[in-house]
């Protein structure tokens, strides 16, 4: 994409993110896992009417271009990506809201080129990921600190008290965030709520749930969740950590538009600690993935067996 939106990407901008997200919920959940700084959200009156937001967030952004370049360069990219508009079917008129909603992205397509962007977006996770993997390598200290996380981590797996082993596994987790300068903060309960712990990333601030059940992590685990994050500021995001997994039903509803969470499970924690990926790096494509086809649990494995680990 040029280093500007030329006047009628803007334009087709505005028209596709109107036209994909027909709730406000919807757009906004979009946005959130987009920005950078999911806390410009808090500028625009979201009583208004969507097509007026949609507009006022554009034109934010085109206005502060040395800011906001990456963002607009990541909204079009995602928007391009998309060819499933099946969440809009069930709308009146649903089949002329979905072709209505294909060719606002074609359109957008047409005038932007995301793809060399991308690439360096893609270059810049890779760099990012071989860099952490030599910074482990070099720190011995650090090494030494997951390995004996893993250690404590290895010893739940045979242990008997489901309980305590809970208990555990959120401290666990407190040390992986703190080994990886998160900013950690321990379990604690806000008007009523237990809250496992939070942790904070690149201006979004993450609420973080951990269960180690024998059974799948349901809907109702999931909504329980999304309403604790929800209720928060607008730059915040969720994390349900399920070591077993989560069952399909739940999954799939609690993807659709304005999703606030992200799902990982034990797969991908062993996954950090076998130092095969970091855990930010890890965050950050479910992150990105979230953002670009909705789905909210994507395992470390399906990287992998995308080419992508």
């Amino acid at each position: 994409m040029a280093k500007q939106l030329s006047a009628p990407a803007i334009l087709a901008l505005k028209e596709a993110l109107c036209s994909v997200y027909w709730y406000k919920s919807e757009l906004r959940g979009f946005l959130q896992l987009c920005l950078s700084n999911p806390a410009i959200l808090n500028n625009f009156n979201w009583e208004n009417y969507k097509r007026q937001i949609a507009s006022d967030v554009v034109d934010y952004l085109v206005a502060n271009p040395d800011r906001h370049i990456g963002d607009l360069t990541k909204l079009c990219y995602e928007l391009c990506k998309l060819t499933d508009f099946s969440h809009l079917k069930p709308l009146d008129d649903g089949p002329q809201k979905v072709e209505r909603a294909r060719n606002s992205v074609n359109q957008l397509r047409q005038l932007v080129e995301p793809h060399q962007d991308v690439k360096k977006e893609q270059d810049e996770i890779k760099r990012r990921q071989e860099l952490a993997a030599k910074k482990l390598k070099e720190n011995a200290a650090v090494r030494q600190k997951l390995e004996a996380i893993r250690a404590k981590y290895m010893a739940m797996v045979s242990s008997d008290d489901p309980q305590g082993r809970g208990f555990e596994l959120e401290r666990v987790m407190y040390e992986v965030f703190d080994l990886f300068d998160l900013d950690p903060k321990a379990s604690f309960r806000n008007l009523g709520e237990q809250i496992d712990g939070a942790f904070s990333l690149d201006g979004t601030e993450f609420l973080f749930e951990a269960k180690w059940h024998k059974d799948l992590v349901n809907k109702a685990e999931l909504a329980a969740f999304t309403d604790k994050v929800t209720t928060k500021l607008e730059n915040t995001l969720g994390v349900f950590l399920s070591i077993n997994g989560f069952s399909s039903d739940g999954v799939a509803a609690h993807q659709a538009g304005g999703a606030s969470i992200l799902l990982m499970d034990g797969g991908d924690i062993m996954a950090v600690l076998e130092e095969r990926i970091d855990f930010v790096s890890l965050l950050l494509r479910k992150k990105r993935h979230a953002a670009q086809t909705g789905n909210i649990y994507l395992s470390y494995y399906q990287m992998v067996a995308a080419g992508n680990g």
